[in-house]
């Protein structure tokens, strides 16, 4: 009989971004080797409260489908986790399922806990949560060196991953168009698109556009800042896309940009490379493991739009420096396919289960 993993996540898709798709690329990879069932919080109410991903892996959605499900999510998990009476409860992400896990060791301590870090981005509470798990895993050395904070020196490093077959293969099908920028993400200040406005103005090149896939809070107030630049002829904001929709932007594109205030990692950055895309980001947070200046892409500060200008003027001139960066880049990129991520998660798993 397969052993029974609970992965706790607050949010799944549509809401879905670096932690959920780690939550649905490791069930669906593992499902044939663990009984997994994913509990998160419903947060609409068009969404079902029981569903199946990828036709296999069962959803449940906890909560009253309204958006503050989230702050019920913590309390609402622990009994959810109770009836399916797990070996293992996975919480991803420190903030709401990562304090579903403190509930759950002071009245339920059966099942093994593991607890994954995503965000840079959370204080609330960390101490506690941190203390709360049997084992953790981090995404990568800023989440590992935080946690050492805490008196956990037993983090293992599992970062996230892309799936490397989809995005080959929207490659085959889109050309590059030159001057063509791009960003992907959630229109939140942390996410620094303004920056990216800024700078993208002092580029007078009328050839020049930048598309922009995400939505958020922001999205209005950027949309006004690109028409006070006076680019928003050469702007255009496509909002929330399916990630296969997605990997067809990174296909069409020439440049990635990600100018992050805080980001623990940035899959993005990941799956921009994956597809060729020479790559300019914020030296902030994890991002430096996966973009290496000058190797294989481009470090500016935050919250400089000179900078980023500039960057991104060298990279259309420099045809040389751009076919090096995208080349370092898709070497690097194979060892984050999320085949081999699902299976350093089974490893965690079966020393918890023992």
């Amino acid at each position: 009989m397969k052993q029974k993993i609970v992965i706790v996540s607050a949010f799944l898709r549509p809401m879905r971004s670096g932690a959920e798709a780690m939550v649905e690329e490791v069930s669906v990879r593992l499902r044939d080797r663990y009984d997994i069932v994913i509990v998160t919080a419903r947060m609409k109410r068009k969404l079902p409260k029981e569903d199946l991903l990828e036709g296999t892996v069962r959803v449940r959605r906890i909560g009253l489908g309204f958006s503050f499900d989230k702050w019920l999510f913590p309390f609402l998990a622990f009994f959810a986790v109770r009836r399916e009476k797990p070996a293992i409860v996975h919480a991803v992400l420190e903030s709401f399922a990562g304090f579903s896990l403190v509930f759950l060791k002071l009245f339920y301590r059966s099942p093994k806990r593991l607890l994954t870090l995503q965000s840079t981005n959370t204080t609330l509470l960390l101490r506690a949560i941190h203390r709360a798990a049997n084992a953790i895993t981090g995404i990568s050395s800023v989440l590992l060196l935080r946690a050492r904070k805490f008196g956990r020196d037993d983090v293992i490093y599992i970062p996230n991953g892309i799936d490397l077959p989809a995005i080959e293969e929207s490659l085959t099908k889109f050309q590059r168009i030159h001057g063509r920028i791009l960003f992907v993400g959630r229109l939140e200040h942390v996410k620094g698109v303004d920056v990216l406005l800024t700078a993208f103005a002092e580029l007078t090149d009328s050839d020049l556009s930048l598309t922009i896939v995400g939505d958020g809070s922001e999205r209005e107030k950027l949309e006004q800042l690109a028409q006070e630049l006076r680019i928003a002829d050469r702007v255009m904001f496509l909002g929330k896309l399916l990630p296969l929709k997605v990997y067809d932007q990174y296909a069409s594109a020439e440049l990635f940009i990600g100018l992050s205030r805080s980001e623990a990692l940035g899959n993005v950055f990941l799956e921009a490379q994956a597809a060729g895309c020479a790559v300019i980001a914020s030296n902030v947070g994890g991002i430096p493991e996966i973009v290496k200046d000058q190797v294989t892409g481009i470090l500016v500060p935050p919250d400089d739009p000179d900078k980023a200008a500039q960057a991104i003027h060298q990279l259309l001139m420099n045809i040389s420096l751009r076919t090096s960066l995208i080349t370092e880049a898709r070497e690097h990129v194979k060892k984050f396919d999320w085949d081999l991520i699902a299976e350093r998660y089974a490893k965690v798993y079966e020393g918890l289960i023992g």
